[in-house]
């Protein structure tokens, strides 16, 4: 549970920098790309599920 809001606490100041430093946002910009990004995110969690 600690590692998972270390990581949303990370996304958003990662997030927030860029839009205060007017950097264009580290995402996606296309739906596509973005689900590409979350089933790259599901396989590494079902694999570390299984394999740890």
């Amino acid at each position: 549970m600690t590692l998972a809001l270390a990581g949303l606490v990370l996304a958003l100041l990662i997030g927030t920098g860029c839009r205060i430093l007017d950097i264009l946002l580290p995402a996606p910009p296309r739906l596509q790309g973005a689900l590409l990004v979350l089933a790259m995110t599901t396989g590494f969690l079902a694999a570390d599920a299984w394999l740890g």
